[in-house]
């Protein structure tokens, strides 16, 4: 094995950064010049030292490749859904990359319409991106983003549909999301600040109208929120949203009457979470309003929307978190969570009825899905579990009947569900508090400590990563891996205030309770050290880096995909994209609590001279969420410091951002590149 003496060598060039009469050095700050060609030589450099060092596997991974596109069903296409006279339906080719958009007006036989070919529109670009499709409401014309460099910078334009015309129509700098009024010609968009990537305008558009003529609507000016616009599905308002992480606020306009001003739903008041869905002359608001820390459900005339006259239509409780609300002509629906399980519940207006789908799985994912029709007693969701391809069901709420209108075909003869065995574990944290863990494995695997297992995290946000199921994680599971997605402090799994004991001065909770079910899964002999992988990306990406740091000694190796581990750096930068918007999740370092909070988890402040696992990071030049240089910065540190000859690679995708590659077949190689490191690691070849 070649040592990391053969690895490219960052010139160090020390940069002094003091704060709160705290001096740090940092050898490796002029990393985050994007064009400097010294940059792009040693990202370049960094990916040809991967490329030589992992070309004994490159077989192995192209293997690896073949065999996860083979599941997949090429010429695939989506559950047709019907809106406002026509059924939209996305659909795959073979061999091709990006999704064709079509409708048929009345009936699935009528005549198909292309919205789009992505493939088409893809080409001559590394990377593509299509978002925010909105049909005007007399079918006529579509508006939509592009995305041609993966920074999440959307251009919006609009075809007519009758014609098949592009028109001139053009708006750079948006989040690719924009609202029809009702008199199908004009549109509100949200605009992205050209720097920080914040949505902070909200401008008007009329069709034909030069685009620099556009009416700006609204500025949000308080830079820790971001705005958006769009149509509530009863077709009647206009929506604003501004949010943060801990306070919305909403303001409402008749779609009717674009002309006029937007109404002040409720100022925001630091702390007040809430979100609103229009009914019938009511607002139905989901809330965490008066200490309703897992949120409860209240509604308001629609002339009378301060919080004030909010009245309870479901109450808070304490061990039922509500997530999502869908509302139906005949139909309340609710998405709520207990004890970390999914439940949807169905509720009559008239209250002749009230029952839940009944879901008996240990552990699984089940997920209001497309409802964009208001006037129908048919619910859509989705259903899945660790060992259980996805499904979309259609369920009759009148007739409580279910129909099963896709399941996720998996193109390999010797799949069987019955092959594989998933379970709910729980791991006990430093401080008692018990972590639950989603477990799947081959049913041949045996646990006697000799199994590589990765285990999988993310952490952050309150967002939730319920136990799916993956056709690509296969290729792990039939060569003897056991998989484990981790449910640690600063996610939502079991209710809102699992997310506040992971954020701001509690956030190391998360890194803790990740560290404490490895020991247990050590422990009850279902892996060791040696055979023990981690993996996370993103704010997960940190949770690695942290593990690192702190427990390296459990780990065989790493992936930290996108890894966010400059923390102080990038959180006192408030020209970074998303930096403003983040101080309620990490906290503000322009405060010394928060400063001295989060430096010391920093994995970039915190490397030390010691032993590191095994290590792959990726990284992307377009990243707008992480920062290319972070990860970048992070590994040229650790070269220095890092005292074994394990494996360390940085791989930057110099196309793409944060998602990683666009097209479906190359997303699947950067799992296959990840998988045989991983694999390779355990000697297995084939």
């Amino acid at each position: 094995m070649k040592t990391t003496a053969d690895a490219p060598k960052a010139e160090k060039i020390p940069k002094s950064l003091t704060m709160h009469n705290d001096l740090r050095v940092d050898d490796y700050f002029w990393l985050n010049q994007r064009d400097d060609e010294a940059v792009l030589k040693y990202l370049k450099a960094e990916n040809e030292y991967y490329h030589q060092e992992t070309s004994h596997i490159k077989a192995f991974e192209n293997e690896l490749f073949e065999e996860m596109k083979a599941r997949i069903k090429e010429d695939d296409s989506s559950v047709p859904y019907k809106y406002n006279g026509y059924w939209y339906i996305v659909r795959y080719e073979k061999g091709k990359n990006y999704p064709i958009y079509t409708r048929r007006k009345d009936t699935l036989e009528a005549e198909e319409e292309l919205l789009f070919d992505c493939n088409q529109m893809a080409e001559g670009h590394s990377y593509f991106k299509l978002v925010g499709l909105s049909v005007s409401p007399d079918n006529a014309m579509i508006a939509f983003g592009m995305d041609t460099t993966g920074r999440r910078q959307y251009q919006l334009r609009i075809k007519n549909l009758k014609s098949g015309e592009l028109l001139s129509d053009q708006m750079d700098h948006t989040t690719g999301s924009s609202a029809w009024a009702n008199d199908n010609k004009t549109i509100y968009y949200t605009k992205k600040d050209e720097h920080t990537l914040r949505a902070h305008q909200v401008y008007r558009h009329e069709i034909g109208k030069p685009s620099n003529l556009d009416d700006l609507i609204y500025t949000e000016e308080d830079d820790t929120f971001g705005v958006a616009a769009y149509k509530s599905k009863s077709k009647k308002f206009i929506i604003i949203a501004s949010y943060s992480t801990l306070t919305n606020e909403y303001r409402i306009l008749n779609a009717d009457r674009p002309d006029e001003a937007f109404h002040l739903f409720q100022e925001r008041i630091r702390g007040l979470e809430y979100s609103i869905a229009h009914y019938k002359d009511h607002f139905y608001i989901l809330t965490n309003y008066q200490n309703a820390t897992n949120f409860k459900l209240m509604k308001t005339h629609e002339q009378t929307t301060e919080v004030a006259n909010w009245l309870d239509v479901i109450p808070h409780r304490d061990e039922v978190l509500i997530e999502d609300i869908e509302i139906f002509k005949d139909y309340l629906v609710l998405n709520e969570r207990s004890n970390g399980l999914n439940q949807i519940r169905i509720k009559r207006w008239d209250g002749s009825k009230d029952y839940y789908l009944p879901f008996n799985s240990e552990t699984y994912t089940a997920n209001l899905s497309t409802n964009v029709d208001f006037d129908t007693e048919i619910l859509r969701y989705s259903y899945n579990s660790l060992t259980t391809p996805s499904s979309v069901i259609d369920f009759n709420m009148r007739l409580q009947t279910k129909d099963i209108k896709k399941e996720q075909e998996i193109l390999d003869p010797s799949f069987d569900k019955s092959n594989y065995r998933s379970e709910r574990l729980w791991a006990t944290a430093e401080d008692g508090t018990r972590i639950p863990m989603s477990v799947v494995r081959h049913k041949d695997t045996k646990l006697d400590g000799n199994a590589p297992l990765l285990q999988y995290a993310y952490g952050s946000y309150g967002s939730t990563i319920d136990p799916y199921f993956s056709s690509i994680r296969l290729s792990l599971l039939n060569r003897g891996f056991i998989y484990v997605i981790t449910h640690v402090r600063g996610s939502e799994y079991l209710g809102r205030q699992w997310y506040e004991s992971g954020k701001l001065l509690q956030k190391k909770n998360t890194f803790s309770d990740f560290i404490d079910c490895s020991k247990h899964l050590i422990a009850i002999n279902y892996t060791s050290p040696s055979h023990l992988y981690a993996m996370g990306g993103s704010a997960g990406g940190l949770l690695m880096g942290v593990i690192l740091n702190e427990a390296p000694h459990l780990y065989n190796g790493v992936v930290a995909a996108v890894p966010f581990v400059d923390v102080v750096t990038t959180m006192l930068d408030n020209s970074i994209p998303l930096t403003t918007g983040e101080y309620d999740e990490w906290g503000n370092p322009n405060e010394q609590s928060y400063y001295n909070y989060m430096k010391s988890y920093s994995p970039y402040d915190n490397v030390k001279k010691q032993n590191y696992p095994h290590l792959l990071v990726t990284a992307g030049l377009h990243d707008s969420q992480v920062q290319y240089w972070e990860p970048a910065k992070w590994v040229a540190k650790l070269r220095t410091y890092k005292q074994d000859t394990n494996k360390l690679y940085l791989l930057t995708n110099m196309d793409a951002g944060h998602g990683g590659a666009s097209g479906r077949f190359d997303a699947i190689k950067e799992d296959a590149s990840e998988f045989a490191f991983l694999l390779d690691l355990e000697g297995i070849s084939t």
